[in-house]
C-alpha cells in the first residue's frame, strides 16, 4: 500500500489531536474511497455523452439567465 502525505488546517490538528483513539488514516482512507467511487459514477456517466464543454457552457449560461430572469420577476412581485 501507498503512503501519502496530507497537509490539514491547524484547527483540524488540533481537533485531530484531542482525538487519538481515531484511526485518522482510516478516516482519509475511507473518505478518499467514497469520493474516487463518486468520481467513477461520472466518468462513466460522462464517457457516454455526446456533449462537449462548449455545449455544456451554453446550457450551463441559458440555466443562469433564465433563474437569473425568474428571481429578477419575483422581486419585482413582491414589491
Amino acid at each position: 500500500m501507498a503512503n501519502v502525505t496530507l497537509a490539514v488546517p491547524e484547527e483540524l490538528r488540533r481537533i485531530m489531536k484531542r482525538h487519538p483513539e481515531i484511526k485518522w488514516s482510516e478516516v482519509a482512507r475511507q473518505a478518499m474511497w467514497e469520493y474516487a467511487r463518486r468520481l467513477t459514477i461520472v466518468d462513466g456517466i460522462t464517457s457516454k455523452s455526446r456533449l462537449t464543454e462548449k455545449d455544456a457552457l451554453e446550457i450551463g449560461k441559458t440555466i443562469r439567465v433564465s433563474l437569473a430572469d425568474k428571481y429578477a420577476k419575483d422581486a419585482r412581485r413582491t414589491d
